[in-house]
């Protein structure tokens, strides 16, 4: 009898021991939930999980999964801070609210770095699934676990975007656009395109725009997938894209693309000379962002169309020595004659001023014919110049 007793008080002291330890750990944990700061709280939940941790308390799922978010909103984001995370989801019992949370978090940190890329999109992957079963739950809200899924496809994205794998970063961020139609998304994917190009890395940016025009069939992905292209050296493939561009918004920009193009090929392939002319022209009438460029491209429409006539460069060559010529003879009738009446001059000098104004006459003869078929050239070029100005509406 006596024997049970005192096993029953042992028991009673035991059980009492456990219970007053159970207490200490609860009242442990609800102080750090109740702190004023995140620091405090971390510091708090470090605490607990130091003192109780692995000791069959109710908690250590929630201290963990609370630590790391405390952690990350102080700041402090380390891999020490990433371990707590990755422990919390080690536990079951965690709502399903915090459970997203936590991978969400954990994903969008490592997101960050190319090095753990991967590790971003397997935690991703892990809250687009954990969304899809906790969405079908009852009494769960669907719209906020469609906010989970969109965002575990954008953290994809972001990922694949600094593991340079555009294909999978394109085709993520349009996932997540199609779910929480939020056009930051579409203008994020945009900007990297572009940052890639301003620092001329003509590469990569090529196959990022070759991903987003694939999708999007967008004017401006077209316009600059087909500039890195040309960039690359890769004209031909360029300029049908220009072409295409072009066909759906005429800008001048576009219009000089592809004449500056026609032109470089012209030099080895004459047959291409009118189409350049004509898209240098629609550049120059359209006019650019860049007003030197507009200027830049009539001026290399000229060049072209006087280029195709033979015999324009002789006859300005023939101008140029006939004004010499005329600009020598009327100096000598001006050194010699000029303060001289006619009847004061001398038979020889008579003869020689008859001669010098006869040469005179002879040269303005030869120019004036010259300048008549320069401007039958001249005027050609117009026509072509007016066409433009019809044919664009100005």
């Amino acid at each position: 009898m006596k024997k049970a007793v005192l096993a029953a008080v042992v028991l009673s002291v035991l059980l009492g021991g456990v219970a007053f330890a159970q207490s200490e750990a609860d009242q442990a944990y609800a102080k750090a939930m109740t702190a004023n700061s995140p620091q405090e709280k971390a510091n708090l939940l470090k605490a607990y999980i130091a003192s109780y941790a692995g000791k069959g308390g109710q908690y250590d799922n929630f201290a963990y999964a609370f630590l790391f978010q405390a952690l990350v909103q102080s700041g402090n984001i380390g891999a020490e801070t990433l371990g707590y995370g990755e422990k919390a989801l080690t536990f079951s019992g965690l709502d399903d609210d915090l459970k997203g949370q936590t991978m969400m978090t954990l994903a969008s940190i490592y997101a960050r770095s190319s090095a753990t890329a991967e590790k971003a999109k397997t935690y991703a992957n892990q809250l687009i699934q954990h969304a899809a079963a906790a969405k079908g739950k009852e009494g769960a809200n669907p719209a906020v676990w469609n906010q989970m899924t969109g965002a575990g496809h954008y953290i994809i994205g972001q990922a694949a975007l600094a593991a340079k794998d555009y294909k999978t970063a394109v085709d993520a961020y349009f996932q997540a656009y199609n779910i929480l139609k939020n056009a930051k998304i579409l203008a994020e994917i945009k900007k990297a395109g572009k940052s890639l190009y301003d620092a001329k890395n003509y590469v990569e940016a090529e196959k990022l725009y070759r991903a987003t025009y694939a999708v999007l069939k967008d004017s401006e992905s077209l316009s600059l997938l087909s500039q890195s292209l040309y960039n690359q050296g890769k004209s031909a493939e360029a300029l049908a894209m220009f072409k295409e561009a072009f066909a759906r918004n005429k800008t001048g920009e576009m219009a000089y693309n592809i004449g500056v193009t026609l032109a470089k090929e012209a030099k080895t392939n004459p047959a291409a000379t009118n189409d350049a002319i004509r898209f240098l022209l629609d550049a120059a009438v359209l006019g650019t962002k860049n007003a030197k460029q507009a200027q830049q491209a009539m001026s290399i429409a000229e060049s072209l169309f006087y280029g195709q006539d033979k015999e324009w460069n002789n006859r300005v060559k023939s101008i140029q020595e006939s004004n010499k010529l005329t600009e020598e003879w009327t100096k000598t009738l001006n050194t010699k004659f000029g303060e001289k009446a006619e009847d004061e001059l001398t038979s020889d000098e008579k003869r020689e001023f008859r001669r010098l104004n006869e040469n005179l006459e002879r040269e303005k003869k030869i120019v004036a014919g010259i300048q008549a078929q320069q401007k039958a050239t001249m005027d050609a070029f117009q026509a072509l110049v007016s066409e433009a100005k019809r044919r664009n509406g100005k």
